[in-house]
């Protein structure tokens, strides 16, 4: 398999459904709907949707209820991006090399963008029911369970909570608390894409792999984010394409803060390698679409963690 040609295959069908499947600006509320496809439409990697459809190839699924799924969750990974900008939050004027959404249309539209986001999410997976069937139909109703839940309380708002809170009182965060952030900021949607791809496949396949594949979607968001921790250290604002050393010079506890970098970079090793020996051990129907999508998710694993930037 050539991954890089495969990764962009991928990127790109991500791509297009997406945008397929955001309102067009229309109506009254022309603004608030222009401003949603702008901030998706702004670029991102597509990397929860492309890692949803190679879970669903994987288990065997057939059909495109993964498709109402895969523009969900990267509607609700924007609709957060759009909130983490905002002055009241992060108060970032660029993201991915454009004036973020609060920028071009004003903080109150952002908010009203971000919100827009993640109702439309769900009323696109509810979309899928509509064609689903049988087993399918069934994988409809677990997906949706799981997304919701990993983009609620008890999953993402809830790792940006404690996040928020420790930044505006300027707490320092205990490794368990620190890690209560890494489990739900990032690998709770990763866990998501994963889980959703399998639930949504309804094939015996899919029942022997979704638990691992959730457990390497929570392997892979605690290793991406050790890696962030240790690049912010020892990379170049040159390569990373940001600051360095901001979590130094802003007193932010990191799991170099507690485990040293010898020791952060093995947990991040044993992390990132128990992903991908996960995925590489899950069963499969033997056909070819399940078995490249099988080796491009492992690939795709150890490209994430192992990345300079």
């Amino acid at each position: 398999m050539d991954f890089r040609r495969e990764l962009e295959k991928r990127t790109e069908q991500a791509e297009q459904i997406t945008m397929r499947l955001l309102p067009e600006a229309e109506g009254h509320a022309a603004t608030v709907m222009d401003a949603m496809r702008y901030s998706v439409g702004a670029g991102g990697k597509r990397l929860r949707p492309v890692m949803m459809y190679a879970a669903y190839e994987l288990c065997g699924g057939k059909g495109n209820s993964v498709e109402y799924f895969m523009a969900a969750l990267e509607m609700i990974h924007n609709y957060s991006l759009v909130h983490d900008d905002l002055p009241e939050m992060d108060n970032d004027e660029l993201r991915r090399g454009v004036p973020t959404t609060h920028i071009k249309y004003g903080a109150g539209m952002a908010v009203l963008a971000g919100d827009g986001l993640l109702n439309y999410a769900y009323e696109t997976a509810m979309k899928a029911f509509v064609q689903a069937k049988g087993a399918e139909r069934e994988g409809c109703i677990d997906a949706l369970t799981l997304l919701a839940g990993k983009a609620g309380i008890y999953g993402m708002v809830g790792g940006q909570c404690l996040d928020v809170e420790a930044e505006e009182k300027e707490l320092s965060l205990s490794q368990e608390q620190l890690l209560y952030v890494y489990e739900n900021k990032t690998a709770a949607l990763l866990q998501a894409a994963l889980g959703c791809g399998a639930a949504l496949a309804g094939t015996d396949m899919a029942a022997k792999n979704r638990a691992d594949l959730e457990k390497a979607g929570y392997d892979l968001g605690i290793a991406f984010q050790l890696q962030d921790d240790i690049l912010d250290i020892e990379s170049t604002t040159e390569e990373l394409g940001k600051p360095v050393g901001s979590d130094e010079r802003n007193g932010k506890k990191t799991y170099v803060s507690y485990l040293g970098m010898e020791g952060a970079k093995r947990e991040q090793a044993r992390l990132s390698e128990e992903a991908a020996a996960l995925v590489r051990a899950l069963a499969t129907d033997g056909s070819e679409r399940a078995e490249n999508a099988k080796e491009f998710l492992a690939e795709l694993i150890e490209q994430l963690v192992n990345r300079k930037k």
